[in-house]
């Protein structure tokens, strides 16, 4: 069974919510406020956290920050009833993976949950495939049709960190502090340029990516094809 955390300080909203996952088949831990909602995600561990922005004691922003602060990579849509682009941008800067703006329907929230739960699942093995491509982790190779693409040591890991995390927006400062580390020296405008040379060899038309794609304001994200 499934586990979201459900921060929202709307009791309707929270009930309306509850409900519908509970009926999906969900088990719910809902939370009025950001500090419950913070200590919810701690403990629970849950796989999908529902965050709404605007929260009494601890703000939506700040309960996002602080989950990746802990280290907890499960996803998170924000819940906003702003429809600003600066604020979806620094939801996705802070580690959140998507957004409704509210009002919004139901179902469509359930399908966006159900589809962020199906790319995030953790590989069943240390081989990735994406169209023609295949990735082996233990061999530190990839393969195109049998053929083999080199890639620098960086290339490997900025590939291998993108296909981990599907469809997910990652900062040019995630990408930085997962490839390179937290102490590097090595600027995030370095990032582009490394992500340059990748999409000139994995990438149809680098000038039209189809698998890097670009998440403007916020760096980029992996979308393989899909069967």
């Amino acid at each position: 069974m499934k586990t979201v955390v459900i921060v929202e300080d709307d009791p309707a909203m929270l009930r309306g919510l509850r409900d519908n996952f509970e009926f999906r088949g969900y088990q719910v831990h809902a939370a009025e406020d950001g500090e419950a909602g913070l200590n919810a995600v701690l403990n629970a561990k849950p796989d999908l956290v529902l965050l709404d922005l605007m929260l009494p004691k601890i703000n939506g922003y700040e309960v996002c920050r602080l989950i990746r602060k802990e280290g907890i990579d499960t996803p998170i849509i924000m819940l906003t009833a702003k429809s600003e682009e600066s604020d979806v941008v620094l939801g996705l800067n802070l580690g959140a993976d998507d957004y409704v703006t509210k009002p919004f329907s139901i179902k469509e929230l359930l399908a966006r949950a159900e589809a962020l739960l199906r790319r995030t699942q953790p590989a069943q093995a240390d081989v990735y495939r994406f169209g023609d491509y295949t990735l082996d982790l233990p061999a530190r190779k990839l393969t195109r049709d049998n053929e083999e693409i080199k890639l620098s040591p960086k290339e490997f890991g900025l590939l291998e960190l993108f296909v981990k995390k599907p469809g997910r927006a990652l900062s040019r400062d995630d990408i930085l502090n997962a490839v390179w580390g937290y102490d590097s020296y090595v600027g995030t405008r370095s990032i582009d340029r490394f992500v340059t040379t990748l999409r000139n060899k994995i990438e149809p038309d680098p000038h039209r990516p189809t698998y890097i794609q670009t998440v403007r304001e916020v760096g980029y994200k992996f979308e393989p094809p899909q069967d």
